[in-house]
């Protein structure tokens, strides 16, 4: 009787569960924040107040191949005769990363920044920090920036890491899945990097960061086709559209 007993509390106990499972909904994503879970870095390129602290930005660190850098720059600007005035790379990519995080966190993404204002009064951080923020909890790291090559030249491309490096092979996965996205978005590979991809062990923020991590140059600051997209609200917005669609597509997929 006893064994009996426990066979019909047993099976009472099954059939309980099976009921319960049956009447519970399983917990499903919200399908409005598909990057709920995903941490990103954006390192918005140089500072706008770089220029004021000669000394603090041309302090060596650690460029992450075994030589120093300088700590940071500041960064190119458009030719005032192309733009009505010289407009800074950084505050270019600053406008442009704002919209990326926006973008980012409407769906679901943790953002860091690498700098969280763009300032006279501020400098830096040095290209080593901005590396290695986010090492052990991102999930990858975007650093934006615009060129300031030569006035014929146009067009973006992507910055990775080296062969040498454990992240090259996520990097240029990263890298592929964004130059896709911003043709995807309209814009052009650049006249002067082949296939729109350069790798170079010389970036110590791409040296220094342990997980997926590219250096985007949008577009040439110096070419005035590029400048005026590169300084327009309309640009920035369609920039950031492409970056944050790149973002997205490479952290599903990968």
């Amino acid at each position: 009787m006893m064994r009996n007993a426990r066979q019909l509390s047993a099976a009472a106990l099954l059939i309980a569960a099976i009921l319960f499972a049956v009447a519970t909904p399983a917990v499903q994503a919200d399908p409005s924040k598909p990057l709920a879970g995903y941490t990103v870095v954006i390192d918005p390129g140089h500072q706008l107040g770089n220029k004021n602290f000669p000394a603090q930005i041309n302090r060596r660190v650690d460029a992450g191949n075994g030589h120093t850098k300088a700590c940071n720059t500041t960064g190119t600007a458009t030719n005032s005769w192309d733009t009505g005035k010289a407009v800074p790379e950084a505050t270019v990519n600053w406008n442009v990363a704002i919209k990326v995080k926006k973008q980012l966190e409407l769906q679901g993404a943790t953002v860091i920044m690498t700098r969280t204002a763009n300032s006279n009064a501020l400098w830096g951080p040095c290209i080593n920090v901005r590396g290695m923020t986010g090492n052990g909890k991102a999930d990858l790291l975007l650093s934006i920036h615009a060129d300031g090559a030569s006035a014929s030249s146009n067009g973006f491309h992507v910055l990775i890491v080296g062969q040498g490096k454990a992240q090259h092979a996520s990097s240029l996965a990263f890298a592929k899945t964004m130059r896709g996205s911003l043709q995807a978005s309209g814009f052009k590979i650049a006249n002067y990097v082949r296939w729109g991809i350069r790798s170079s062990n010389d970036y110590a923020t791409l040296n220094l960061s342990k997980k997926p991590s590219i250096i985007v140059e949008m577009g040439n600051m110096r070419n005035k086709a590029d400048a005026l997209r590169l300084t327009s609200a309309a640009g920035q917005t369609k920039y950031a559209n492409g970056l944050a669609a790149g973002v997205k597509k490479y952290l599903l997929t990968h």
